[in-house]
């Protein structure tokens, strides 16, 4: 059977690369994706396949049945844009000012929209049924998959699947990890409010900037100091805002930033100690200091069956090279609640192109054979997982 189902995805890789470049072309924002949803729905309705749309705010979930009784596998693939000019000078550049596909999504939904259409075609020799979930909103928190589990889309779902195109990872290669592959990703803001004054006159301010720093130089120490070098975390402020005159001692200061971990203690931990933290770092510099902890996906954590499942079937298909355990990466992912509702795994195909650049970047781009390899992946691991 995936002969048959290669067979036809090779024929299909042309409209692959023409679906996938129109979305490039045409990115929309999370939670703002109308049009997308729309071109989706009606891929799938004028095949005269099963769609639902409007699933938990923009999802589109499509169902085709074999044949034959069996499980329900799901598929996944995200759709939503970044806000990031595209910088790249290719006919397909996106025609969205500050709007961009800058992390393969528009790649995702090309994949899983030809294997759901190859599999239609496929279904009076096929057992169970195929869910071909198509989320918004993975870019930004809370994200489209919690509120498409909600409204059903994991129904009667037995096991999911689903990939990122990654385009730091050579074509050819599949990388997966049993447990923990990708992190919990939560944000902070933290507001000083302290004293303004004139820049010659420091003994009668509360320097915002200067408390500012502190907490800077503080929070730093928690990783190195509070969390056991077993387990890992990352802190970073990225963003320090205390506008002022060269001559101003600055009255506020905003702070904001990212915290990374894989262990929800250590995620626990993590957001304890900064607000002990902000609160000593107050009363030290006696000021008021707000702080807010805005916890966004929990970590991915593969399932050891399902991923060594997964391994096996890849390591059969001839297109792919190289399938390689990985190591987790610290970027977030949605697709951590599907995993904490079904059995299932994510991996990583590889989708370095010949100027390779990092995801969420205005240069970004990716090596468009690699949909097709995803496609027989995710194919061949629906088809097969029936035999389990």
């Amino acid at each position: 059977m995936n002969e048959l189902l290669f067979e036809k995805l090779d024929q299909a890789y042309e409209d692959m690369v023409v679906i996938r470049r129109h979305l490039h072309m045409h990115p929309e924002l999370s939670f703002k994706e109308v049009k997308t949803a729309q071109y989706i729905h009606d891929f799938y309705a004028d095949l005269g396949v099963e769609v639902r749309s409007g699933v938990g705010g923009n999802g589109v979930v499509a169902r085709v049945k074999g044949a034959r009784p069996g499980k329900t596998v799901a598929l996944r693939a995200d759709f939503d844009a970044l806000p990031i000019h595209d910088e790249k000078d290719v006919p397909y550049k996106s025609t969205v000012p500050g709007v961009m596909h800058a992390c393969g999504h528009d790649g995702h939904t090309a994949t899983l929209l030809q294997l759901a259409k190859a599999i239609y075609e496929l279904r009076e020799n096929l057992s169970g049924e195929y869910v071909f979930i198509h989320q918004h909103a993975e870019e930004f928190a809370p994200g489209g998959a919690i509120s498409m589990i909600e409204d059903g889309c994991l129904d009667g779902v037995d096991v999911i699947f689903g990939t990122h195109l990654w385009s730091l990872i050579p074509y050819g290669t599949v990388e997966y990890l049993a447990g923990p592959i990708m992190a919990a990703a939560d944000r902070f803001e933290i507001t000083v409010q302290g004293a303004g004054g004139h820049g010659a006159s420091p003994h009668q301010t509360k320097d915002a900037v200067l408390i500012g720093s502190q907490l800077v130089m503080n929070l730093q120490q928690l990783v190195s100091r509070r969390v056991d070098p077993i387990d890992s975390a990352v802190l970073s402020v990225g963003s320090f805002v205390a506008d002022n005159a060269f001559n101003v001692i600055a009255d506020s200061a905003k702070l904001g930033g990212t915290v990374r971990t894989f262990n929800p203690d250590i995620r626990d931990l993590m957001e304890r100690e900064m607000a002990r933290v902000v609160e000593g770092t107050a009363i030290a510099n006696d000021c008021e200091i707000k702080f807010e902890y805005f916890r966004g996906y929990p970590a991915v954590v593969n399932h050891v069956a399902e991923t060594e499942f997964l391994r096996d079937v890849a390591e059969q298909i001839s297109d792919i090279q190289a399938v390689v355990e990985t190591k987790p990466q610290m970027g977030g992912e949605d697709f951590a609640y599907y995993l904490e509702k079904v059995p299932g795994t994510f991996f990583f195909t590889g989708a370095m192109p010949t100027n390779p650049y990092p995801h969420h970047h205005p240069r970004f781009d990716i090596d468009e054979r690699s949909m097709l390899i995803a496609a027989k992946t995710l194919g061949a691991a629906a088809i097969e997982y029936q035999n389990q």
